[in-house]
């Protein structure tokens, strides 16, 4: 594969100049983790261009946009020996990226409810050296009481409501982003963030609109059928 070295720091630099990427924590992470490794081979050469590109699913699994990572990490404030959550595992691009930012002391669980994507996912992670990143196949809507409670919660699917069982697995203090709103909207998504404060007491902010496909699961919207 061809070498992206060079492409990866101009979009971190690209990333900076447009107030995606604030912390220098976050800027050393995308540096490090190569996207192309995480794409479908017909479309690696495009690792680094600013949309989102298919990944095998059933049809609508994506790769989204690479700055869409930094807006959903950003406020998160994920710090060294965090334990993090991520519903929609997708590529596994996320996941390593979040086991940069929380470091050896850090957990990352991701849960993937598609068997095909699980499996591109676990094959990414291997490849790249994130085995140690929990790859869970199942409904990322109910969690992963397992190893509750996490830190912080990144939901990459569009969901109706926040699901209760991500609600009830995030620490005190502790916080979740998602996407919320009509998952087939031609307007998108609110992407919210959802803060627990100490007491366990919750409060919630919109930080733009975004476009995700639907969360399925048991909190998640039904699938449609096709044809």
């Amino acid at each position: 594969m061809p070498d992206f070295s060079d492409q990866r720091t101009r979009m971190v630099q690209r990333y900076r100049r447009a107030g995606y990427i604030k912390t220098e924590a976050m800027a050393q992470a995308v540096q490090r983790v190569p996207r192309e490794e995480f794409m479908d081979p017909s479309y690696a050469e495009y690792a680094y261009v600013d949309q989102p590109f298919p990944i095998p699913g059933d049809g609508r699994q994506t790769i989204s946009a690479p700055y869409m990572y930094p807006i959903f990490y950003e406020p998160l404030d994920l710090k060294e020996g965090d334990r993090v959550l991520e519903v929609g595992a997708g590529s596994g691009y996320g996941a390593a990226l979040a086991r940069e930012l929380v470091g050896p002391p850090g957990l990352v669980v991701s849960i993937e409810i598609n068997p095909t994507t699980h499996r591109f996912a676990v094959e990414n992670l291997k490849r790249t050296g994130y085995e140690d990143v929990v790859l869970v196949l199942g409904d990322g809507s109910l969690g992963y009481p397992e190893e509750a409670p996490y830190d912080a919660v990144c939901v990459t699917a569009a969901c109706p409501s926040i699901p209760q069982p991500l609600i009830d697995q995030l620490e005190s203090p502790g916080r979740l982003m998602a996407p919320v709103g009509g998952s087939y909207s031609l307007y998108g998504q609110d992407l919210v963030c959802l803060e627990k404060d100490v007491e366990g007491r919750i409060t919630m902010g919109t930080l733009m609109k975004v476009s995700y496909v639907p969360l399925t699961g048991e909190y998640g919207y039904p699938r449609r059928g096709r044809g």
